[in-house]
């Protein structure tokens, strides 16, 4: 199982970062205290691997595969609309995934806004922009 954990990772990880809006995956807590174990000097989200802002746990009861993405996004996109095509994203990667590997089951997927940066440079918004506040 843990090979496939492995697969589901970069699936997710690519399915998130192909989402307009999404600027990186922001490292779990996990990895963040692992590297600092090993002497890592930053564990920030540009140096770490996308799959370290990706958690998959298979669950017994109903079986499934819960996933877990913390994003990274352009503060010019609205959260909710980039959060529901992250999501919707990541669960038909994961579940062709696991087709792919002959053990389709249910994919539930729970994603994190963890923080919105400025427009990089040379990105265009394709997302709606947020609505103007009155």
């Amino acid at each position: 199982m843990t090979v496939q954990a492995d697969t589901l990772h970069g699936a997710a990880a690519r399915a998130a970062l192909d989402v307009p809006g999404v600027q990186g995956l922001q490292p779990g807590l996990g990895y963040r205290l692992a590297a600092a174990a090993r002497g890592v000097q930053s564990a920030h989200a540009s140096t770490a691997p996308p799959e370290a802002g990706i958690r998959a746990d298979h669950i017994a009861d109903p079986p499934g595969w819960q996933v877990e993405v913390r994003c990274i996004i352009d503060e010019e996109r609205r959260a909710l609309d980039t959060a529901r095509d992250v999501r919707e994203r990541v669960r038909t990667a994961v579940t062709a995934q696991l087709a792919r590997e002959g053990t389709p089951e249910p994919v539930a997927v729970l994603v994190t806004i963890t923080r919105t940066e400025p427009t990089r440079a040379g990105t265009e918004s394709t997302n709606s922009p947020r609505p103007p506040t009155t």
